[in-house]
């Protein structure tokens, strides 16, 4: 009897660690980090007024992007993903003339037009938020993150973590028809 016992205490752990990992199975599986969802989601784009990256004395309003649909895009120069992302903005931009504003993100001045003018800029306006006040009315968790806005600045669609190629395929462009921006077979590769 005595072995039986401990024979089944040699499977204790082994139990323990199969509950564990089949736990943490769900909830990795439940939980995708990039589908965050926004208390923002159909609501116009929170109230605000904050100076322009390029000229510190133009203050950039909600009134300056509102009539168009626009990508905004939150950015900084200390985000490695931001860096990753860069060129598939610049490739929207460019192909589709997709409008993108951007958010720069809790960083330096310098630091992004020195960024914008190593890696191109996309941007049609960069809004300068030091402090990260309207990053947090904007409940963002970090950079980048993207919101996609409609002509009355509602926000549609939020985008926590990169814009590449297949996010671009599978969650933009299928919105961006819908609002009728453009017809993707009208458009030619510049390139």
């Amino acid at each position: 009897m005595a072995s039986t016992m401990n024979r089944w205490r040699m499977f204790i752990p082994l139990c323990g660690f199969l509950l564990l990992a089949v736990i943490l199975l769900l909830g990795f599986s439940f939980n995708d980090p990039h589908i965050l969802p926004s208390a923002l989601l159909k609501k116009s784009m929170p109230a605000f007024s904050l100076p322009g990256l390029k000229d510190s004395n133009r203050l950039v309003t909600n009134e300056d992007i509102k009539g168009r649909i626009v990508l905004v895009n939150v950015w900084a120069t200390w985000c490695p993903t931001c860096k990753a992302e860069h060129a598939e903005l610049l490739r929207l931009k460019k192909k589709y003339g997709l409008e993108i504003v951007g958010i720069v993100y809790k960083d330096k001045r310098d630091k992004a037009l020195s960024w914008l003018e190593a890696y191109g800029d996309p941007y049609s306006v960069n809004i300068f938020d030091s402090d990260g006040r309207l990053g947090i009315d904007l409940g963002v968790y970090g950079a980048p993150e993207s919101f996609l806005l409609d002509a009355e600045s509602t926000i549609l669609y939020k985008r926590v973590g990169d814009i590449n190629s297949r996010i671009w395929r599978d969650e933009l462009e299928p919105r961006l028809k819908t609002l009728k921006f453009f017809d993707p077979d009208s458009v030619v590769d510049p390139s």
